[in-house]
């Protein structure tokens, strides 16, 4: 065809697969998206929601121009202004809060949605710019911090297996992770393994899409994961099957953490997970006699207040069965650990120290009148939508006092608060360099055609709004290849060979690791060299120097320490989970018609049992509700979920939402055990009927 090109880019999404794409332009034009069949992950198929990116970018209700708020906050009313217009209202506002309050009263609250090392998820350009202006720093822990940093006292890092291995692997427990809704291209690999005779278990509190596809199914209570490791353990240990040669060589601490292996035999463990007792020794015997064993445990199951514990307890069965030593043995949580990218925030640029500001606490952050919050510039994020207290960061967004810009590609919950909206490109638009926290390839996105109306990539934005302000620091300037550039300039080994030049030619390039990879054949980056299962570090910390488990929120309110029952019900009796919607992703592709229409209404999983004590049937609308707020949805009767859980998947756009809120409405901020991590699946409620 006349003036066709194949541009190879990447998707910039918050998913581990971060597939490779090619995208068709005729005459200027993008006109077709498919999944890049020579990459050895993405092999050629994208996943229901970026099949219909390129219909996104040309979406009727896209922003395409700086925008002006022109009715109340929360109307979502605007007109359209100039750039120039834009510059120096925004200029000016961020003076006057800078000489008033000083630069910490900004809050520049950026989020995942967009991954990309340049325009999203580290932010270069925009970090540079804050740090002149002395703004306050954000810290994004919203989505694997507790689960990070509990792998970190294990193993000395977040990082781990390459997925790709677990074609190798003959038992593969796929722990609290949704495979084929969340990352689905791992399941190819797995499927290899199965061909091969490997066993595969979900274990997870709902019977998902990738539960249904399983071997088996152990549809534990939530946020009782790390018992369900030490009863595991219990029985390997009972069997004389832990690899002591390993043990005595490889880790540290053993002889504390056989000690709390002890304190949770099967009965114990049964009572504590709600899972059948048989259930747990048959695993046990499996887990104990099958080398090698892949773990896949993912971020849905750190998101309690025992979060970080259960991943830290997790990663000890590996050390214990000696699974690091065999290919396709180990545990795979994030491979963003394995990129070794220089990142130069310049914090050198900062005028004095400035405080920390926590994503997950962003209502604390909002109503504190000491330090006030005077400005919150939003990007690459929706946290109306996706952000615990859902009423609290409504109160907080409604400030008068309270200056609001919103970068943003489409009219989002969160933009109808702002002050000035600014139109942002889409991936196809600009340049990045990507990642991956499901694989070990570096992607590089070409953009394919030019930004629609004036949007303008994050880069951009703030390198205009720098020149506007006057600043003269030059790495404000750098460009995006720059950028790029400087990114891969670590000189570590793992990116040998790997320079930009050969990633726009080729799209992408495997990282400097052998086939098959086994991370820690030369030791653990601990303080030991070894596997932790004591941990000095983590006792310096305030934690238990020994793995083990450390209960949910809502666990505490049933179970004490020894796993007995307590009395008396609980006015908000049901533990809610919010899985991730197979059509959305978090709350991108919430404005999409199509999307929309195939997720139907929102719907509350409950069980049978549960529903019955409720007087509740089928499609019946309900509201969920406990101290902090509620949501409607449509009851569904289930058997996906056990007594005593409900389900109900995130990422609905609150305008498109009956009521006017999701499930965010009732999750309190919290902390979980580590690192501050968010409690989204440690949350008590009721359901009734809606009136």
């Amino acid at each position: 065809m006349s003036g066709e090109l194949r541009v190879l880019g990447a998707c910039p999404l918050d998913c581990p697969d971060t597939c490779s794409w090619v995208v068709t332009v005729q005459d200027g034009r993008a006109v077709k998206m498919r999944g890049n069949p020579d990459h050895p992950f993405t092999r050629g198929a994208l996943c229901v929601k970026v099949n219909r990116y390129l219909e996104h970018t040309a979406a009727e209700d896209r922003v395409l121009y700086p925008l002006r708020r022109t009715g109340r906050k929360g109307e979502g009313r605007f007109e359209r202004i100039s750039w120039e217009e834009a510059l120096n209202e925004i200029s000016t506002r961020l003076t006057e809060i800078v000489e008033t309050y000083g630069g910490e009263a900004i809050w520049p609250y950026q989020g995942t949605g967009t991954l990309g090392y340049i325009q999203g998820e580290t932010g270069e350009a925009g970090r540079r710019f804050w740090n002149v202006l002395g703004a306050s720093r954000h810290d994004m822990n919203i989505c694997s911090r507790a689960g990070s940093i509990g792998l970190k006292y294990t193993q000395g890092t977040s990082a781990g297996m390459d997925p790709e291995d677990f074609a190798s692997a003959r038992l593969i427990l796929l722990w609290g992770t949704n495979t084929l809704t969340s990352g689905h291209h791992l399941w190819k690999f797995i499927q290899e393994g199965r061909a091969a005779g490997a066993h595969v278990v979900a274990i997870d509190p709902i019977r998902t899409r990738t539960a249904d596809q399983a071997d088996e199914h152990l549809p534990i209570r939530p946020g009782t994961d790390a018992a369900l490791a030490l009863g595991l353990l219990h029985v390997v240990v009972s069997e004389g099957a832990e690899d002591r040669e390993y043990i005595a060589n490889h880790t540290f601490g053993w002889d504390e953490f056989h000690a709390e292996i002890l304190k949770y035999p099967p009965t114990r463990v049964a009572e504590i997970t709600g899972l059948p007792e048989e259930s747990i020794v048959a695993l046990g015997r499996r887990l104990a006699h099958t080398r090698p064993t892949a773990i896949r445990a993912t971020m849905g199951l750190q998101r309690n207040a025992g979060g970080g514990t259960a991943m830290r307890t997790i990663a000890c069965i590996p050390g214990v069965t000696g699974d690091w030593r065999y290919p396709g043995g180990g545990l795979s949580y994030s491979t963003s650990a394995h990129f070794p990218l220089k990142i130069d925030s310049r914090d050198d640029l900062l005028p004095h120290p400035v405080r920390t500001l926590t994503m997950t606490r962003l209502a604390d952050g909002l109503e504190d009148t000491e330090n006030p919050v005077k400005c919150l510039w939003v990007y690459a994020a929706n946290p109306m939508g996706s952000t615990s207290d859902q009423n609290r960061i409504r109160r907080g967004l409604l400030r008068e006092d309270l200056f609001t810009v919103v970068m943003e590609q489409f009219p989002t919950d969160t933009a109808d608060y702002a002050d000035i909206v600014l139109p942002a490109t889409m991936q196809i638009e600009h340049a990045d360099l990507h990642t991956g926290y499901g694989h070990l390839y570096l992607t590089w996105n070409e953009p394919a055609v030019e930004p629609l109306g004036e949007c303008l990539s994050t880069t951009e934005t703030f390198r205009r709004l720098a020149r506007h302000m006057g600043m003269t620091e030059p790495s404000l300037y750098d460009s995006d290849l720059e950028l790029a550039e400087q990114l891969l300039s670590s000189g570590h080994p793992a990116l040998a060979g790997i320079t930009l030049d050969r990633l726009r030619k080729e799209g992408w390039v495997r990282l400097n690791h052998p086939r098959p990879f086994q991370p820690f054949a030369d030791g653990f980056p601990t303080p030991s060299g070894k596997l932790e299962f004591a941990s000095q570090q983590a006792e310096s910390d305030g934690l238990d120097r020994v793995a083990g488990y450390v209960p949910s929120r809502s666990n505490r309110q049933d179970h004490d320490r020894r796993g007995g029952r307590r009395g008396g019900r609980k006015p908000y009796p049901l533990t809610l989970i919010t899985p991730a919607s197979h059509n959305f992703l978090n709350t991108i592709f919430g404005n999409n018609p199509e999307l929309r229409r195939r997720s139907k209404n929102p719907r509350v999983l409950i069980s049978a049992e549960d529903a019955e004590r409720r007087g509740l049937v089928d499609g019946q609308p309900v509201r969920v509700f406990n101290e902090h707020g509620e949501f409607q949805a449509e009851a569904e009767i289930s058997d996906r979920v056990r007594p005593g859980v409900a389900a109900c998947e995130k990422g609905r756009w609150l305008k498109f939402t009956q009521g006017g809120a999701n499930p965010n409405a009732v999750v309190e901020e919290g902390d979980a055990d580590m690192g501050r991590g968010p409690l989204y699946h440690d949350n008590r409620i009721e359901i009734a009927p809606l009136a």
